[in-house]
């Protein structure tokens, strides 16, 4: 075998595409945890309170650009393992893309601020129990319909408006892909209260590879159809 074989060959095999896979992910979680330190802290040093959904939600303003930078991170990652910048990667999308994540993520955030607390004081309320139900569905909703637009944000440009209509559209376009974010969204909520809120966090960038993987039908038809 030539040298020059041998250079290229060497980490591309399957053992180095799963050493990218596993050192991409440690980095991104690794800048992940960085650009997310204020909020993370913030909501550790928080109660259990409900007076306290509000400034949960405020902690939490932090964690969608960090979110919005690891997918794109790991969206164009290297599969070479000579060519690994992770790192590098995870800020430039933090840059690029911190202004129109936040534009969906602060509105997401004070909306399901809004439903928390109203079911935090449901019982002085006096409202039938439906109601309860309807809210959670509504902020599950909502959830999926971010992710949905975390995506695109991150990984498209777009106009804020049309993030918004798009996300909304994937919703009930690829059913599996939206069933596939839901079942991240309950392994997530059960870490959270069986363990604590900081498990999640900790695997933030598996819960972004999940979420990229999930999303590939979107991605897939967002190039083809809604970008030149």
């Amino acid at each position: 075998m030539s040298e020059v074989t041998a250079e290229r060959r060497f980490g591309q095999g399957p053992l180095s595409r799963a050493a990218t896979l596993v050192y991409s992910l440690l980095a991104v979680e690794g800048m992940f945890l960085v650009a997310s330190a204020p909020g993370l802290v913030g909501l550790t040093l928080l109660g259990g309170d409900a007076s306290n959904v509000p400034l949960a939600a405020a902690c939490a303003l932090p964690l969608g650009p960090a979110l919005s930078a690891a997918l794109y991170a790991l969206r164009h990652r290297s599969r070479d393992l000579t060519d690994l910048h992770p790192a590098a990667a995870f800020w430039r999308g933090y840059k690029a893309n911190v202004r129109g994540v936040l534009k969906i993520w602060v509105p997401w955030l004070a909306g399901l601020a809004v439903v928390g607390t109203n079911l935090a004081n449901f019982a002085a309320a006096g409202v039938p129990g439906w109601w309860a139900v309807l809210l959670v569905l509504v902020a599950l909703a909502a959830t999926l319909w971010v992710a949905n637009a975390l995506v695109i944000t991150s990984l498209f440009e777009f106009r804020t408006v049309d993030v918004a209509r798009l996300a909304s559209y994937f919703l009930m376009r690829h059913p599996k892909a939206t069933f596939g974010n839901a079942a991240l969204l309950v392994v997530a909520g059960g870490l959270t209260m069986v363990v604590t809120e900081l498990v999640p966090a900790l695997l933030a960038s598996a819960f972004a590879a999940a979420l990229l993987w999930n999303s590939r039908p979107l991605i897939a038809e967002v190039r083809e159809r809604f970008t030149a």
